[in-house]
């Protein structure tokens, strides 16, 4: 366990910007709502209140949750590439820690760490923007401080670091088994393979099983782990063109079916097994 801690630890003091990034990007917002322009619409009914502070908590989210991911890209791709590159692996293998439990840290890192970090960055962040463009506003931005959505904010943000953790883990041991495989273009690498066979596809069978395949595993994650819009779930009112909200964030995740479907755990087994390649390369090659 306290092996486990360390290597968590070293991925922090070698990637500063698991940190620094979110803590840059919300300070930038912070300025935004110092300095910035401040317009906030009309809210007559205290259901307007609502559904605006709701998308006040949930755009926030969103931008972190972007950040976070091209980030935690980035980090995979570097993750077993760097210290063969730099020759420091060198030293990491003289020391009594397995490979296993090397790749392992990283990928826990990438899939839980970085999110997690990225997303109390973004409640913080939240917080005192709402504050500081409420006294902007002389207290009319008020709306944007809805205590039990922000409750219910963080149940939808630890659902979302567990559900994507899982559903993502096929990508994430691609990156990592082109990192622990490529000599040099890391990022060329990581996408030149899937590119050729959805191309070698398209002109000598004519199908697109590929290009699906892809296109559900990188953006199919809501459509599995949330409910579809309905009237207890969150979506958009055609008549009225407003957000309406669900009266609790559980009509709006769908952990049974996600749990449930096949899509979750075949993915979740193709992961587990590009990782344990990943690890047998990480054994078998040394620096570049």
């Amino acid at each position: 366990m306290n092996t486990n801690l360390w290597l968590i630890r070293r991925e922090f003091w070698e990637n500063r910007a698991i940190w620094l990034i979110p803590a840059v990007f919300g300070a930038l917002l912070i300025v935004a709502a110092l300095f910035g322009h401040v317009s906030l619409p009309t809210l007559a009914t205290p259901n307007d209140n609502r559904n605006f502070g709701a998308a006040f908590l949930v755009a926030f989210g969103l931008m972190f949750y972007s950040v976070m991911s091209v980030y935690a890209t980035w980090y995979l791709l570097d993750s077993l590439y760097a210290d063969r590159k730099d020759r420091s692996i060198l030293f990491w293998k003289s020391l009594p820690i397995s490979d296993s439990a090397t790749v392992i840290a990283k990928l826990f890192v990438a899939l839980i760490v970085i999110p997690v970090v990225a997303f109390i960055a973004a409640d913080l962040t939240a917080l005192l923007a709402a504050f500081i463009v409420s006294i902007r506003s002389h207290g009319a931005g008020g709306a944007l401080w809805q205590s039990d959505l922000w409750l219910q904010m963080q149940v939808l943000w630890v659902y979302t670091v567990v559900t994507a953790a899982i559903w993502y883990l096929p990508v994430a041991g691609w990156l990592m088994l082109v990192s622990a495989w490529a000599k040099r273009a890391v990022i060329l690498w990581s996408f030149l393979p899937p590119l050729a066979l959805y191309i070698i596809e398209r002109w000598f069978l004519g199908t697109n099983a590929v290009g699906r395949l892809l296109s559900r595993r990188l953006t199919g994650l809501p459509m599995v782990a949330l409910n579809p819009g309905g009237a207890r779930s969150w979506h958009v009112d055609d008549a009225t063109n407003t957000l309406n909200l669900p009266s609790s964030v559980f009509h709006f995740i769908n952990p049974s079916g996600f749990f449930s479907s096949p899509e979750t755990w075949i993915g979740a087994a193709v992961g587990a097994a590009l990782i344990a390649c990943a690890i047998q390369l990480r054994m078998r090659r040394s620096e570049i």
